[in-house]
């Protein structure tokens, strides 16, 4: 039964970890992923899967056709990097300058990758399909995910699984949510136009430095004041450039930040209401303002019935107590989009092990976790294959 498949990966283990090794030494940008992508295709073409490459851009996608009619299930992994450098002190550190996995996708690839071994090695009894989806570009809008849909990655597909790696939840255990668990993530960008001066002579002058610094604090009132406070909302100003001279005033200024939303009622405000208040703070002031609003992705909303499955599969391999509800978090994932289209969700498995120096957080130089929170996602993903799969009908028999 699924045991025989379990054990198979532990078997694979020492492997996964080899090549979530080599991509962790070898990490490579959003949408400038080459030898990720082939490393990836060569892998499952090994399998005897039917494999599309440059899906969508530069993304894989494994097809494997059951011995046994049924539905089809898609698991996705992603595969970018991020600019960030490497500050561990392990034999698998990047060596690529200033790029580096500090996300865990590098976990999620080899985990997948695992999956499809062990599936492909049953296929004779599966009741069904499982699509495995190699994503690039996760980290940067607009994302892979769009792109790989529109190129047809869904196609024919009933469920998707997604799994992420999480360095604050301790190794071995798993964090779900149904409905709304990330954010819509959203970017702005505000340019006032004033009028420059001399530093001594602030009459003669719009000062735009003033103006933005008033409009910082003016955006602040848009989730104090307008949305309800019962539906979570941020938006935060990153920056605020204007001027080079210790005593100039300058002629313009720039600033730039994000939106986090859940309700896209919440999302419509929050944009109309920035533009509303930048040029309102800005025509007082005397100066002139233009304004652009950025629609990133979407909010990850999980369907609840395939939550509770995950969940259910996830008491069974780890135990209850080691199952959590997660609180909806204000990150972002293009996920999203999948979510979209078809049924499935989205879940944490923990990687944190402070005995191993796994204990700094995403996107942070130092970043690791645990790489048995490989075998996790693999288990995971196989018992909500085997269990989808498996619904009113014989379902998947292994060793039989």
């Amino acid at each position: 039964m699924l045991e025989s498949i379990f054990a198979r990966l532990d078997e694979l283990y020492p492997e996964l970890v080899a090549f979530r090794r080599d991509l962790h030494m070898y990490p490579e940008l959003s949408f400038q992923e080459e030898k990720t992508p082939q490393k990836i295709a060569d892998y499952l073409g090994a399998l005897k899967l039917e494999v599309r490459t440059a899906v969508g851009g530069r993304g894989v996608v494994g097809l494997l056709r059951g011995g046994k009619p049924g539905k089809t299930v898609a698991l996705r992994a992603d595969f970018d990097a991020l600019p960030i450098q490497d500050e561990k002190d392990v034999p698998y550190k990047s060596r690529i300058p200033g790029v580096m996995h500090a996300c865990g996708h590098d976990l999620h690839t080899a985990a997948l990758l695992g999956v499809a071994k062990a599936l492909s090695e049953n296929k004779d009894q599966l009741a069904g399909n499982v699509v495995f989806i190699h994503q690039f570009a996760e980290e940067t809008i607009p994302g892979g995910a769009k792109f790989m849909i529109e190129d047809c990655c869904l196609d024919g597909v009933d469920v998707i699984y997604g799994a992420h790696v999480a360095s604050d939840l301790p190794v071995g255990k798993v964090s779900v949510k149904e409905g709304y668990m990330m954010a819509a993530g959203d970017s702005f960008e505000i340019e006032i136009q004033g009028k420059g001066a001399h530093g001594a002579t602030p009459h003669l002058s719009v000062d735009p430095l003033v103006t933005g610094s008033q409009l910082v604090i003016n955006l602040q009132h848009i989730v104090s004041r307008r949305v309800d406070p019962l539906k979570p909302a941020v938006v935060t100003v990153g920056t605020l450039e204007s001027g080079k001279g210790y005593n100039v005033i300058p002629h313009s200024a720039k600033m730039t930040g994000t939106v986090r939303t859940f309700d896209a009622d919440v999302r419509d405000l929050i944009e109309e209401s920035i533009g509303q208040i930048a040029k309102a703070t800005c025509e007082g002031a005397g100066a002139t303002v233009r304004y652009e609003y950025r629609r990133g992705y979407p909010a990850v909303w999980n369907h609840p019935e395939e939550t509770r499955r995950v969940e259910t599969l996830a008491a069974k391999l780890v135990g209850a107590d080691s199952v959590e509800t997660m609180a909806p978090v204000m990150g972002m994932e293009d996920f999203a989009y999948y979510l979209q289209k078809v049924p499935g969700t989205f879940f944490w498995i923990g990687g944190r092990n402070p005995e191993i120096e796994a204990i700094y957080p995403h996107h942070h130089p130092k970043f690791d976790v645990d790489e048995r929170a490989m075998l996790l996602i693999g288990r995971l993903f196989v018992s909500a294959v085997v269990d989808y799969l498996g619904e009113g009908r014989e379902g998947f028999v292994v060793g039989e």
